[in-house]
């Protein structure tokens, strides 16, 4: 197998202070079926997490809401005291089951969510802290004046905005700086185009859930199977490759449970897309994304 280095995908710098290897992990599979729970193979979970720093993946994404409340302590009994790992987590949806999510964002339970995330992680303050889903049914100004509060308070360093629009990144940073937004996106999903573009101006880092997709173009013989047969490598690492060229701000977060499975992961980085084949996936994903609107 060729060498496998998160770092080979570049880096980013959150807010302008905390430098990351773009490719990062994200921790929602670690937990049991429906993100509900415990995972079935605890051990294999730890082995995943503990890969990460060796294979120079120091960006991790999880959340208050995944298990609920098991992925970050997990993330902690594997890694801490995380050394030169940027744990970044998410709040503002409750579980009632399994694939059950329910956007909860009153600012006291946001206050205590993110001071939770603070004990399960066992740090003093959250380098990154996002907002999983604004909340409908409360104003979207007293949800972005409790992040304001919650980096006032130093309980955490940067924020972020999650399925967001442009417009609502605008008015979020009216009241405080946004550092990341995670939307989806990949190959075949550009409903979040316009919010990367916008993200790309800002500086702001935009964090795709879902990047490996690649729909229909995943089929034999098609012109994606072709590059990645070129690069001795599987669609779904092309599919990546793609996303981490697609933009400088690019953090795209595959997650898994098993160790394979992120070795193939991460190897990605290392995949060197030509212009032509990027352009020729472009069209492509984009055609097949407008078929599916029609």
């Amino acid at each position: 197998m060729q060498d496998i280095n998160a770092a080979q995908s570049g880096t980013f710098s959150v807010g302008n202070t905390t430098v990351i290897n773009r490719l990062g992990f994200g921790a929602m599979r670690i937990t049991g079926k429906g993100i509900w729970g415990p995972p079935l193979d605890h051990d294999e979970a730890m082995h995943t997490l503990q890969r990460l720093p060796q294979l120079a993946v120091n960006f991790i994404d999880t959340a208050d809401s995944y298990g609920p409340d098991i992925s970050e302590p997990l993330i902690r009994e594997a890694l801490y005291p995380y050394k030169g790992i940027l744990v970044a987590t998410k709040g503002g949806l409750t579980r009632t089951g399994p694939d059950q999510w329910i956007p909860l964002g009153r600012p006291e339970y946001l206050i205590q969510q993110a001071k939770k995330s603070l004990r399960h992680l066992g740090v003093e303050q959250l380098g990154l802290w996002q907002l999983h889903r604004i909340d409908p049914k409360v104003p979207a100004e007293e949800q972005f004046g409790a992040i304001k509060s919650l980096l006032d308070q130093g309980v955490i360093l940067h924020a972020g905005l999650s399925e967001v629009s442009v417009a609502e990144i605008e008015a979020a940073s009216r009241i405080f700086s946004v550092a990341t937004v995670q939307n989806r996106y990949n190959l075949v999903d550009r409903t979040s185009e316009s919010v990367l573009d916008y993200c790309a101006q800002k500086g702001i880092g935009f964090i795709p859930w879902f990047p490996l997709a690649a729909g229909e173009l995943a089929k034999p013989d098609s012109i994606l199977d072709g590059i990645a047969k070129r690069h001795h490598a599987s669609p779904s690492q092309i599919a990546l490759a793609w996303v981490l060229k697609r933009s400088p701000v690019m953090l795209p977060i595959p997650g898994t449970s098993r160790v394979k499975h992120l070795e193939e992961n991460v190897a990605a980085a290392g995949i060197r897309l030509t212009d032509e084949e990027f352009t020729s996936l472009d069209s492509l994903g984009r055609a097949e994304f407008e078929r599916g609107l029609s």
